[in-house]
This record gives structure tokens, sequence and C-alpha cells, in this order.
């Protein structure tokens, strides 16, 4: 009978005392294998059997009271884990809105600094395209690993968007001037480095810390540096510049070079390439030129 009871769904449940006459071990561990919770041999006294009855029941009653709670808890984690879950993702969403707004603010400063000084029309993007090149060869020879590991490849190219940041802060008659500065004018025009800095730096205490604003920062403020220390504005000498500046020097060079100015027609990616191979070791850190000779074939179609 008990083997019936614990096959139904209905009945399983049901705590089975044994009463009987059989008092060896066998018969006692064969129904408590069965499934009985007790084993009761006669004669016995009625008290005696109610107390067992009763304390099996509250056995079970406790059984059942921790299963509920049991399903109550885990219930009440897996809401637990859907609120957590979608709270997460309204972070994660918060922050994709944020880093768009910032990327977009960003770029729009940019934009600005490109508007105001027409005559460096598509600077931003060809630089880019320039620091793309050097940055790529860089990770294909396996040099500067110890900088550039961690690097993100677009987190850099858009810092990098606001080297000349600084620019907003220069007076239209310096940065509009159709020709070339004079030695006062152009001590002004060189502070749009320091500036640049300034700009950043406030927008970085507004927001966490960011490594896009980091790099953007140390392109803006070391770009004009030169490897033997008569750059601007700290004159930084070989590596106490940050590769980035360094990087950027080339990039920025060069587009100059090969681009309309005011003061002078743009020069060919021949003699553009000269000057910067002239340059080795006085004004470009010599590993980055001899990489940029590697790549000039691609450094000629940035203007395309």
């Amino acid at each position: 009978a008990i083997q019936i009871l614990k096959t139904k769904p209905e009945t399983r449940e049901i705590p089975v005392v044994f009463l009987t006459r059989l008092d060896d071990v066998d018969n006692e561990i064969k129904g408590l294998e069965l499934g009985a919770v007790d084993y009761i041999i006669k004669p016995f006294l009625p008290p005696l059997l109610r107390k067992h009855v009763e304390a099996h029941l509250m056995v079970e009653n406790q059984k059942k009271q921790l299963k509920t709670q049991t399903q109550k808890l885990v219930a009440s984690q897996l809401e637990l884990q859907t609120i957590n879950s979608d709270l997460q993702k309204a972070v994660e969403q918060k922050a994709k809105d944020m880093l768009m707004l910032q990327r977009a603010l960003m770029s729009t400063m940019a934009d600005l600094v490109e508007s105001r000084d027409h005559f460096t029309g598509g600077h931003i993007e060809r630089t880019q395209g320039g620091l793309r090149i050097l940055i790529e060869a860089l990770r294909d020879l396996g040099l500067y690993q110890d900088i550039i590991a961690d690097w993100d490849m677009d987190q850099i190219l858009r810092a990098s968007q606001l080297h000349d940041v600084g620019k907003i802060a220069i007076r239209d008659s310096i940065l509009l001037k159709p020709g070339r500065l004079t030695p006062e004018e152009f001590e002004e025009m060189k502070k749009h480095t320091t500036y640049g800095v300034d700009i950043i730096s406030k927008v970085e205490k507004n927001i966490a810390e960011s490594p896009f604003l980091t790099h953007a920062k140390i392109f803006a403020a070391t770009h004009h540096e030169k490897w033997d220390g008569t750059g601007y504005p700290k004159g930084l000498r070989g590596e106490e510049t940050p590769l980035q500046g360094r990087l950027m020097a080339i990039a920025d060079v060069y587009d100059a070079l090969s681009s309309y100015r005011p003061y002078k027609e743009p020069m060919s990616h021949d003699d553009s390439m000269k000057i910067i191979l002239d340059g080795r070791g006085t004004h470009f850190d010599p590993i980055l030129v001899d990489l940029f000779a590697e790549t000039e074939s691609q450094f000629r179609k940035l203007g395309d």
C-alpha cells in the first residue's frame, strides 16, 4: 500500500507510520526504505503514538513552510535579477547616450574650429588619415608596442580631432589673416596649444574620467613640440613628448605642407615628403620618420 501512495503525486508527500507486530530489524529497515517516517511495534501506548504522529505532522508542516519560503525566496531572487538586469541595461544605455552626446559635442567643437579657419578645410579628416596610417604601421612592425597596446583606434582618431581646438580662442584678425603672421602674431597663434588644454580640462571637470579626453589633451598640448626641443609650448625634447604628439607632428606638418595656405601654394607630395625626411632627428622622431618613408605611398593618397 505504501508503494502505491508514494507513486501518486497527490499522496506521495503524506507521512506514513508503520504499526506492526514485526519487530525484527530487517522488517523495520524495509519499512523505512519504502518511505515510512516511523516504525512503531505493537503493543503501543496511544498517548505515545499521538506524540509520534504530532511530531511527524509538525515536521511535515515545517517542511511545507520551508518549501513555500524557498519558493518565495527564489521568486524574489528572480525578480531582483530582473530588476538588476533592467537597471544594468538602463545604465548601459545611459552610458551609450552620454558617449554619443560627448562624441557629438567634441565633433561639433572640431567642426567649429575648421569652419572658422576656412583656409584649412579638410585638415582634421586628412590628419586623422595620416595618424591611422602611422599607427597601423607601428602595430604591424611591433614598434612602441608598450605604449600603443591599449590604444583604441577609434578613440585615438576621435581625440585627434581636437588637436587645434584652442584656435577657438585665437582672434579672427590673426586666425583669418590672408598672409604670413608677424612675429608677435605668431607668438599669439602658438598659444592655441595651451588654450586647447584649458578648454579640454574644463570639459573634464564636468564628466567622469575619460581616456578620450586624456588623449585629446595630449594632442592639443604637444603636436607642435619638436624632437630636438625647439618646439612649443614647453620645448619638450625626444620622448619627453608623448607618442600621440610625435605622431600628430608628422601628420599635421605633412598636411600643412601639401595643402593650400593664404601665404603659399600646396607643395607636391615629393617636396612635402623631403621636408619631413630632412626633419628626422630634429623636428621629428627618427623612428616615425622612417615609418613615414615606408608608408609614403599611402600619404600620397590622402588628398585624393
